[in-house]
């Protein structure tokens, strides 16, 4: 008599614990885009620090207080998917770097009063520049992107030590302006958002007895294989 093989049944439960193992993580694409960007020093114009005549102390002050932005919205945005932990993360960093984010607002509020001017002036351009910034990391279309991407820079920013809050910045600034533009799976674009609706005309030239003619039909045809091939 022929013993069962034990090995498929071994596979499986070494795989099962293999998995067991993973912390739960969202999966928005089967191959996420390439997001990735060599570090910065947040005098890149792209990603729209717009600090001119700012030191290096100065800029870095600005990166973590654009990364602070950036993961407060997505606090806002992105707890639709729980596993991202992008409200449990951002209060986690909040409270873990509390000290360097205190520093680097007022070394802001100085660069301001030192670039526009002292007192009101340079208030107020701090306060423009926390409205602007803010706004600048909403997105509805790329959603997906900033949410996953601020996922993972708020699991780096709770493991990293106090005090060095600005090299996750640093390092990960770039990436996470990436994120903000609609990029779709690496092999399956971006299935629902490439849909473009084909509305028939609604001219009454164009319906007789409640049906559509022929030559409207036509050139609503031909408008909306336009529309789907981008020729």
């Amino acid at each position: 008599m022929m013993r069962p093989s034990v090995r498929p049944a071994l596979l499986a439960v070494t795989l099962a614990a293999a998995l067991a193992a993973q912390p739960a993580q969202a999966q928005f694409f089967w191959s996420p885009p390439d997001l990735s960007s060599p570090p910065v020093t947040g005098a890149e114009p792209s990603l729209g620090i717009n600090m001119p005549g700012a030191t290096p102390e100065e800029l870095n002050a600005g990166l973590v207080w654009n990364l602070r932005a950036a993961l407060n919205v997505a606090a806002l945005q992105c707890d639709f998917e729980p596993t991202l932990l992008t409200v449990s993360n951002y209060n986690a960093m909040i409270a873990h770097h509390s000290k360097e984010l205190q520093q680097s607002f007022d070394m802001l509020g100085k660069y301001f009063q030192r670039t526009v001017g002292k007192g009101k002036p340079g208030q107020s351009a701090l306060d423009q520049y926390g409205t602007r910034i803010y706004s600048g990391y909403s997105t509805v279309q790329a959603q997906r992107n900033f949410c996953q991407t601020s996922g993972s820079i708020g699991r780096d920013a709770i493991f990293t030590d106090r005090g060095k809050l600005f090299e996750v910045a640093r390092k990960r600034m770039g990436e996470l302006k990436k994120s903000l533009t609609l990029t779709g799976d690496r092999y399956f674009g971006s299935p629902g958002y490439d849909y473009a609706a084909a509305i028939p005309p609604l001219e009454d030239a164009c319906w007789k007895k409640g049906k559509l003619m022929n030559s409207c039909k036509v050139r609503w045809e031909t408008e909306a294989n336009k529309k789907r091939t981008g020729r």
